[in-house]
């Protein structure tokens, strides 16, 4: 973030693709200073883009609906009164935490907590746009599918619109490494994703796409750290879905890996490079 700000006319093009910038509100929250952010922040709109922050609906630090909203929109009182206006929110993954790091609670904690959530920030902040994001395969495609009318439900029961978007984190290294074993496990697949695509535009809820460098954490831990394994990665993601008939309604290129580098566009390598050929071959346009 630190280098697309100061060093904002080395990815004038990658700007021209996108619609949004986003940033995590926790991780935002402690790198910057007031100084940095007011500077900065007024400059998202200025050029032409939406501001969206990830954030924690059951995290650690706010492990009811309640203490979580607290927490988050402090930060988000912080970020707009230095001139950032918040378009939108993505919750990070509430049904995984429940899962998988804190696993004393259920399901139905995770659906009731996600639901009034939602609650506070649609009261609070009416305009923002609400996003819904958990991890494939990791959850299997009908879970997700039943955690989506789940929520959905329970948003109408409170007299609350339901999620904007729901958005999928999917770790596609596991397709592959798994398939290395010889096991017989088949985790997941390219397949699945647009099982839960389709389910999602049967109900009329936009479906989002993460594409990232899921390879790179592993090679970083064997003293692997290059720049080149992001780019081929997400073109890689963008071909494969391609290939199975897969089209998001909205695709997000995230990076929360210390590769590649952001700027300059120019560089082979870069995340703005990989923005700008990334959108040339599977989005075309901007929406």
């Amino acid at each position: 973030m630190r280098e697309m700000f100061t060093h904002p006319d080395e990815w004038s093009e990658a700007r021209k693709k996108a619609d949004v910038l986003g940033y995590a509100d926790w991780v935002m929250n402690q790198q910057f200073t007031d100084s940095e952010l007011r500077a900065w922040l007024p400059m998202v709109h200025k050029w032409g883009l939406k501001f969206g922050l990830e954030v924690g609906a059951i995290k650690p630090w706010g492990q009811t609906a309640m203490a979580a909203f607290k927490q988050g929109s402090r930060y988000w009182d912080r970020f707009q009164s230095l001139g950032g206006k918040i378009d939108a929110i993505t919750m990070d993954e509430p049904l995984c935490y429940c899962r998988f790091e804190n696993k004393k609670f259920s399901d139905a904690y995770a659906l009731e907590q996600t639901a009034q959530y939602i609650a506070l920030v649609r009261h609070k902040y009416p305009d923002m746009t609400i996003e819904e994001t958990e991890p494939y395969p990791s959850i299997p495609v009908a879970d997700h599918i039943t955690w989506i009318d789940a929520l959905q439900a329970r948003l109408k029961q409170l007299n609350v619109r339901g999620m904007d978007s729901y958005r999928l984190d999917v770790n596609w290294a596991n397709f592959v490494t798994e398939g290395m074993r010889g096991n017989g496990k088949a985790p997941g697949n390219w397949v699945g994703v647009t099982q839960i695509e389709k389910a999602c535009r049967a109900r009329k809820i936009p479906f989002d796409l993460i594409y990232w460098g899921s390879v790179q954490p592993a090679l970083e831990h064997k003293g692997q750290v290059a720049d080149w394994p992001w780019y081929v990665e997400i073109m890689s993601e963008g071909e494969a879905y391609k290939l199975v008939g897969g089209k998001p309604d909205i695709y997000c290129i995230e990076s929360w890996t210390h590769r590649p580098l952001a700027v300059p566009e120019s560089d082979q390598w870069s995340f703005s490079r990989s923005v700008i050929d990334f959108c040339d071959r599977f989005v075309k346009e901007k929406k």
